[in-house]
């Protein structure tokens, strides 16, 4: 199920903390994620820019990365963080088709700025989605 109370502000924690390690010359745009796994561990990550911009790897992926690279591949919940002030931030589709290759049931963590949140799950963040079990159609 969901992260609860001190649980979840260490999600939530964690992923401004990874915000600050952000690499973003560019954009100016910094992003921190952190990854709950079914494990109970956190795996945080931001987003590193490139001057070959294509090169650039987003921060729930970085997340994710992290995670799948120390034999992690079930996941319950991410909290995404940034700087925006009015709106909530979301993923990108890329992004969004990576965290999918591991379930839709699970919950992601969209702040703004103020460290209010909402949850969605990530079945309503990408709707009619395709994943491994389509493979084997």
């Amino acid at each position: 199920g969901q992260p609860q109370g001190e649980r979840l502000q260490l999600l939530l924690r964690r992923s401004r903390e990874a915000k600050n390690c952000a690499y973003c010359p560019y954009s100016r745009f910094p992003v921190g994620a952190a990854l709950l796994t079914a494990g109970g561990e956190i795996f945080s990550g931001c987003n590193v820019e490139n001057a070959c911009y294509s090169l650039g790897v987003c921060a729930e992926r970085t997340a994710i990365q992290k995670a799948i690279s120390e034999g992690h591949t079930s996941f319950r919940a991410m909290a995404i963080t940034s700087d925006m002030g009015d709106s909530f931030i979301v993923p990108c589709g890329a992004c969004r088709q990576v965290m999918r290759e591991f379930g839709t049931d699970w919950d992601i963590y969209l702040t703004k700025a103020d460290g209010t949140y909402i949850v969605k799950r990530l079945e309503e963040l990408l709707p009619l989605s395709f994943g491994p079990e389509d493979l084997k159609k």
